[in-house]
Formats: C-alpha cells, structure tokens, sequence
C-alpha cells in the first residue's frame, strides 16, 4: 500500500517522481514504463529523475519498496510471524489502496531487468530479515513463507479466487497462520 500524505503540503520533485512510478508501474509492465511518462506524471524534467534516481532500475527498486513496505510488516510481527503475516497478506486495507503491491509484481515479472530488482527487494528486505528471526533452515523457511504469501496474494487479489476472498479474522487468515506457522518453524507438521 502506498504511503498517503498530507495533500495541503507540498510533495518534493523526488516524492512526485516516486509517487508517479508507483502509479505507472501498478498500470504498466516495467519495459513498457518510459522514464519520460514518470517524469511527465511528476511534473519535472527526465533529467531530474535521473538525477534523483540514476536509472530505471534504481526508480523500480524505490517504487517497489514503496509499495509493499516490506520494512513496516517485518518490524510489526511481534510474538506470533505467522498470525501478523496472515493478517497482513488478508488485510482488507489492500482493497482500499489506490496501488496494490501484487500489481507491481505481476505486470514485471517476464522482464529479466525487473525479476532482478523483484528478486534483490524480496531477499533483503522479506527473506534476511524474517530468517533472522528463525532458528533453523532459516533462509530456506523465509523463502517458503514470501512464496506462500506472494501465492495466497496473487491468486486473492489479482486472480480473485473466490475460496480467497474471506475478509482478516475468519478460518481462512486461521488456516494461512496454521500453514505459516508450520513452515516458520513455530510448530511440528502434522503431516
């Protein structure tokens, strides 16, 4: 979800452009997304982003942190990862947003140059910092948990798989904490 602010004050130049590529970059695949078409939505020259920014790349490395917040979600999982991330990934704020961060990920998956940032965002700022909280297979648990999440977020909000659809608090956000919970170590598999 993207960060809203305050509309009586003034955005600066680099707020605008990071605002403009979250927006273009939910609406539009990375290789379709033109550094100019940013630079026009924010009102600024393409030479200011470059400025700003240094390349595409580095604008779509932004944007992407910008829009998941990967930062906020990993620091407010407290005692119970499993039952906050089920929450998160259920969160009916994400209907509400103007830009919703499993957008940005299905229009960008098929451009090496995006998977590349994608990959990079999801390693250090999903993977690394959740496997520092686990004990064993640490890395291997992280990367099972943003796949089982990235999977329940795609086929609930892009998809819209109707057996998703069930607002936060029911036996669906129970059934994903379950799961995650095996899968992060916090319980022994029944299976």
């Amino acid at each position: 979800m993207t960060k809203t602010r305050d509309s009586s004050a003034p955005a600066s130049g680099r707020e605008r452009i990071l605002e403009a590529a979250v927006g273009r970059f939910s609406r539009q695949s990375y290789d379709q997304t033109g550094l100019r078409e940013i630079a026009a939505d924010a009102g600024v020259d393409v030479a200011y982003v470059h400025r700003c920014f240094g390349s595409k790349e580095q604008l779509f490395h932004a944007a992407l942190k910008r829009a998941v917040q990967t930062e906020k979600v990993i620091n407010d999982l407290g005692a119970d990862p499993a039952g906050m991330l089920a929450a998160h990934v259920l969160s009916d704020a994400k209907a509400d947003a103007e830009v919703r961060p499993m957008d940005i990920l299905i229009r960008s998956l098929t451009s090496p140059k995006a998977a590349a940032v994608l990959r990079t965002v999801v390693i250090e700022d999903f993977v690394t910092p959740l496997g520092a909280q686990l004990d064993t297979n640490a890395a291997q648990r992280a990367a099972l948990a943003a796949a089982l999440l990235m999977g329940v977020g795609i086929l609930r909000d892009v998809l819209e798989l109707p057996a998703l659809t069930e607002g936060p608090g029911g036996a669906l956000e129970r059934s994903l904490a379950d799961t995650l919970a095996v899968v992060l170590g916090q319980t022994k598999s029944k299976i």
